[in-house]
């Protein structure tokens, strides 16, 4: 499990321990999920967790180039937006997608470099406008609100919906 060690009490070090909590629960969910059924939609309107962990995964990028560590972040392809993007449809797997290998690695790998970057962002940067505009301005009008809310309620959203995903295929809690 990645652990978050800081000597600093800033806003960024608030934030990466309930991302550290989310990384590690996403990797429990996902664990024992076979890999020919990671893609698989069990019903109407209930999407696989291949879907979300790809979707969540565009957004630790984006957060990384959002607190200034551009240095960081690796380029989204665009392939990859246009399939996971917010509003785009979950589909059952036929090779359109990657498979859980491919997408649970990148979303394990982007949000443990964020978790360790983000204490060493200062509390200024957190304080600044969201540059998303629109809604999420609206709803989170900081680059610090819009970070917490990616990093904490968005993906223990998609984790939740996950976990339903594994009851209705029969398969329980994680372990």
């Amino acid at each position: 499990m990645t652990t978050v060690t800081t000597t600093s009490v800033g806003i960024g070090s608030m934030i990466a321990p309930g991302l550290v909590y989310g990384i590690s629960y996403a990797e429990k969910l996902c664990k024992d999920i076979p890999a020919d059924k990671f893609g698989h939609c069990p019903m109407k309107d209930v999407s696989h967790p291949l879907f979300y962990i790809a979707h969540l995964g565009l957004y630790a990028e984006r957060i990384l180039e959002m607190i200034g560590r551009k240095d960081l972040a690796k380029p989204i392809d665009p392939k990859h937006e246009e399939l996971f993007k917010n509003g785009a449809p979950c589909l059952e797997q036929t090779g359109q997608y990657p498979n859980k290998d491919v997408v649970l690695k990148n979303f394990l790998e982007r949000y443990k470099v964020l978790a360790t970057a983000l204490p060493g962002v200062s509390d200024e940067t957190f304080l600044k406008a969201n540059p998303m505009g629109g809604g999420m301005s609206e709803m989170f009008p900081t680059l610090g609100a819009v970070i917490m809310f990616m990093c904490g309620s968005h993906i223990q959203m998609h984790l939740g919906q996950i976990s339903t995903w594994r009851r209705v295929m029969g398969m329980g809690s994680c372990k």
